[in-house]
């Protein structure tokens, strides 16, 4: 549009644009301010979230550098280990081991309770035993000399 239309002079051909380029760069000039202000804050908030990375960045490296110095002290135990867990697997392989948990419910259900009831006579036949020493045989002289 032009601005000098309706006040009688001629029309200059570029003037209008020129006058439209000029009243842009005005209206650009006038936000700059506020352009520079919302560029300032954004730097500011990336030096911010920058030193945040920076210090996570660092604790990062702390850890890592005592994982390393626990793998280190781990790492010759471990090696260690390799050979008798080598062996354990090849046990642990083997088909009889899978017999190994009827095994011992056979024991617990078989041999306990006879284990149970000689126990209980060996009790029995020690009170026996000290009974009859208590008492004495008649005639036994080796029982006597045994006796305090």
């Amino acid at each position: 549009m032009d601005p000098f239309r309706g006040l009688g002079m001629p029309r200059i051909p570029g003037l209008s644009e020129l006058i439209s380029t000029l009243q842009a760069q005005t209206e650009a000039l006038a936000q700059l301010p506020r352009t520079l202000t919302d560029l300032n804050t954004a730097v500011r908030e990336l030096i911010a979230a920058t030193r945040v990375a920076t210090d996570a960045i660092a604790s990062a490296q702390r850890t890592a550098e005592r994982l390393e110095t626990l793998v280190e002290e781990l790492e010759e135990p471990v090696r260690a280990l390799k050979p008798g867990l080598e062996r354990v697997g090849k046990v642990l392989d083997d088909p009889a081991i899978d017999t190994v948990p009827d095994t011992l419910r056979r024991v617990s259900e078989d041999l306990l309770p006879l284990v149970s009831g000689l126990r209980q006579a060996t009790t029995r036949l020690g009170s026996v035993t000290g009974m009859l020493r208590r008492r004495g045989r008649p005639g036994d002289a080796a029982d006597d000399v045994l006796e305090p």
